[in-house]
């Protein structure tokens, strides 16, 4: 990771939030209470709220036995985890609460902690709160093995209506189930394009598996990918905010759910997907995104993580043609078409003619990434990049590819340098006797 593409702090102030957050957005975000009625006129799913306190006098009459066996109690305005306390179950006597630290809590106990809260204990500036008693989200099946007793959560960073950069965040023994970074719970980098792990980091430092076992943390598919995504991109929209992190959590059965909003997300999530903030937000700053899907489809194709876990090579490095038979997707998944491309090692991207993507539905405006002025003998013209899918020996592609205009292009494909990680193309084999070749 190079240093120039890393984001601090300052500029992370001065250059994405101060600019592009708006006052209301900062104040939702500030305040779990008005997070949670936003999300709710919205539509757009989170944990219940089954009571707010406000006042200490509401503790008088507070029916503590009326509620669910398991809920969360969280100051509004409280910061990096503290304040929170999540009950699990009833004690067998039904006198008191156990926590999913297995801390045995009274209603006396937790009427104090309420207390606290509301005189601003956990606020910042510790300016008086309110308190919330809210659903409790177990642990979905997927984390169970590489959670300890905490619920995970996941943060996705949304720039401009596009998912930049995620993040799943396991609770430890040593943050005490909780999943705050700071505190020793792990995080972990996910691929924006297939929603699978990438690397993990603890205080700042990689590690491979869950701390005290041998469960690596790389390779974990996240359920409800593409469901996560469309909802951090729809959070954004109706939330004021330019930059934000969008926390969520699985529910076993619910799926995805929004749990809190953060204007000026941490930036250890860097560390976690071994890849720089700045570099990511300057790529999408001037794109026109024309809505929240089409900022996907934009963070699949850019910010697609090159693991070697994503793609299983057979037989090391592959050998293929200067000319190759290649399969290209269309926009519906029963349209695809065989074609003879190109590989040309002097052009950096993938090209492909335009009576050819519009053949195969690839002009849809959801498709079209962005825009690009080319200089060429015939003059400048405004080219769109799309996303592209295609097979090339045996190994599939996903990729910004320019669209071309020129009707005397010879071959309907050109595959630039950019998709040819992998290969070595042999310019005097013939296609017909490569082993890869689908004309075979």
């Amino acid at each position: 990771m190079k240093a120039s593409s890393i984001l601090g702090l300052n500029a992370r102030a001065a250059q994405y939030s101060y600019k592009y957050n708006k006052a209301r957005g900062k104040r939702i975000a500030a305040s779990k209470l008005a997070t949670f009625r936003m999300l709710l006129s919205n539509g757009i799913p989170t944990p219940e709220v089954y009571k707010v306190i406000g006042r200490a006098s509401s503790l008088e009459g507070l029916d503590w036995g009326a509620l669910p066996d398991s809920f969360v109690l969280k100051p509004s305005r409280g910061l990096g985890g503290e304040g929170i306390i999540v009950i699990k179950k009833r004690s067998r006597d039904g006198q008191a609460w156990i926590t999913t630290n297995r801390e045995r809590l009274t209603k006396e106990d937790m009427g104090l902690h309420v207390l606290d809260v509301l005189e601003g204990a956990y606020s910042l500036s510790n300016k008086p709160d309110v308190v919330l008693v809210q659903e409790y989200v177990g642990r979905h099946k997927a984390f169970r093995k590489y959670a300890y007793r905490g619920t995970p959560d996941i943060r996705v960073i949304v720039f401009n209506k596009v998912p930049v950069m995620a993040m799943l965040r396991l609770p430890t023994k040593e943050s005490g189930g909780r999943a705050n970074l700071h505190q020793g719970a792990v995080g972990v980098g996910i691929d924006i394009a297939t929603g699978i792990t990438t690397k993990a980091i603890q205080y700042g430092e990689s590690i491979i598996s869950k701390p005290g076992t041998k469960r690596k943390l790389r390779g974990i598919k996240v359920p409800s990918w593409g469901r996560m995504l469309s909802i951090a991109g729809d959070v954004q929209e109706k939330s004021n905010l330019g930059l934000l992190a969008v926390d969520m959590l699985l529910h076993p059965e619910k799926g995805p759910m929004v749990i809190e909003l953060n204007n000026q997300p941490g930036l250890q999530i860097q560390l976690a997907n071994s890849a720089g903030l700045r570099k990511r937000l300057e790529r999408v700053e001037d794109l026109e995104v024309k809505s929240a899907e089409h900022g996907i489809n934009i963070a699949k194709a850019l910010f697609a993580a090159k693991f070697a876990d994503r793609v299983k090579e057979k037989g090391g490095v592959r050998t293929i043609s200067a000319l190759e038979e290649i399969m290209i997707y269309g926009a519906k998944k029963s349209l695809r078409k065989k074609v003879v491309a190109k590989i040309d090692t002097g052009a950096w991207r993938t090209s492909v003619n335009q009576k050819l993507a519009e053949d195969m539905g690839l002009l849809a405006d959801d498709n079209i990434l962005w825009t690009k002025k080319v200089r060429s003998s015939l003059g400048t013209e405004v080219r769109p990049v799309i996303n592209l899918r295609f097979k090339l020996a045996g190994k599939k592609i996903a990729t910004p590819a320019s669209v071309a205009k020129r009707k005397s292009l010879k071959y309907q494909v050109i595959i630039g340098r950019k998709n040819l990680k992998g290969f070595l193309v042999d310019p005097k084999l013939d296609p017909k006797d490569n082993k890869y070749s689908s004309r075979k």
